[in-house]
């Protein structure tokens, strides 16, 4: 047997609802990119969840900072609960994404991660705002 298929694939049922909910936690800069390019801002908020120090350094155009250790009750009551928070971090290396959408989930938002961090973004070539100098990293 190949180890590709050691572990045998699940039923295409279950392989659509698995990845069904994969994008439900999702998105990709490609798309985000896209959308934003093409003014599609209408029902998220980019939201970069590190220090910020990070959010200074560099940071998708539009994103508004909320550092996931800051993120309270009191400090989120202005956020709009309609809107889906799309969190960002450094990358897949850091988890202040992951932190930030938990806590925003925690507190009854509707959230997303950006896959792969601004790490991904400017690897892909995508603009940012910031002096992005030094190097990117963590910062969380």
């Amino acid at each position: 047997m190949t180890r590709t298929l050691a572990y045998p694939a699940a039923p295409p049922e279950a392989a659509a609802k698995h990845f069904a909910a994969e994008l439900a936690f999702e998105v990709d800069p490609d798309d985000l990119v896209q959308d934003l390019e093409a003014g599609r801002t209408d029902g998220y908020v980019v939201v970069e969840t590190r220090a910020p120090e990070a959010f200074a350094h560099a940071r998708i155009p539009g994103a508004i900072n909320l550092p996931y250790r800051d993120l309270t009750a009191e400090s989120t009551e202005h956020l709009d609960r309609d809107l889906v928070y799309v969190c960002y971090c450094e990358s897949t290396v850091c988890n202040a994404a992951t932190k930030g959408a938990l806590k925003l989930a925690q507190l009854g938002f509707k959230v997303k991660r950006l896959s792969g961090g601004i790490t991904a973004w400017i690897a892909a070539g995508y603009p940012v705002e910031g002096t992005t100098e030094p190097a990117i990293r963590c910062a969380c």
